[in-house]
């Protein structure tokens, strides 16, 4: 064998062995690397109605409306496949949970164009109303706030004239805190 050919067979097996060496390493950093996508993944689904005190997270800069006050919810359409509702709150985040007080009216509606909603609490709801609340842009719903606790919500939206991505959903919480039943 030439001198060369014996370099180039050297300069072959140190990128192999560095190639081994890089992809042993990234092995045994996998774990680290599932449990923090694991975790990350944990954190993203965690409620606030899961909490034992949903309650306590209710201040100032997350409550809606008041005795006096009503406070009004924006339904949004967002995307291909989502929909948020937007409570009355300064630098509140779309579909952020919220808390509203007993005895608060909350009005749901659309300041988009054309756009239907549906918001749906399943078995329970904390208005004294019953079923799903139907509205859209000419037609807010006006609801009281008559039960205490923590009540997760689907949020469905859709925009009228439009083909692809029509409507969307999503879920959101609301905590209705204050005297009344629980």
């Amino acid at each position: 064998m030439r001198t060369s050919q014996l370099l180039l067979a050297w300069d072959e097996f140190t990128v192999f062995a560095s190639v081994k060496r890089d992809l042993w390493s990234a092995w045994k950093l996998s774990p680290l690397l599932v449990l923090f996508l694991a975790s990350a993944a944990l954190a993203r689904d965690k409620y606030t109605c899961e909490e034992p005190h949903p309650e306590n997270m209710c201040n100032a800069g997350n409550t809606c409306g008041s005795d006096s006050t009503s406070c009004n919810i924006n339904i949004k359409r967002s995307g291909e496949s989502s929909a948020y509702a937007e409570p009355s709150i300064p630098n509140v985040k779309a579909n952020a949970p919220f808390c509203v007080q007993t005895g608060t009216t909350v009005v749901w509606g659309s300041s988009s164009k054309d756009v239907g909603f549906v918001i749906d609490f399943g078995p329970s709801s904390p208005f004294a109303t019953a079923g799903a609340i139907i509205g859209g842009t000419d037609r807010h719903v006006s609801v009281v706030a008559r039960t205490r606790g923590c009540f997760k919500y689907s949020v469905g939206a859709c925009t009228a004239g439009t083909i692809y991505g029509m409507c969307g959903s999503s879920d959101a919480e609301i905590v209705v805190t204050g005297p009344g039943k629980k």
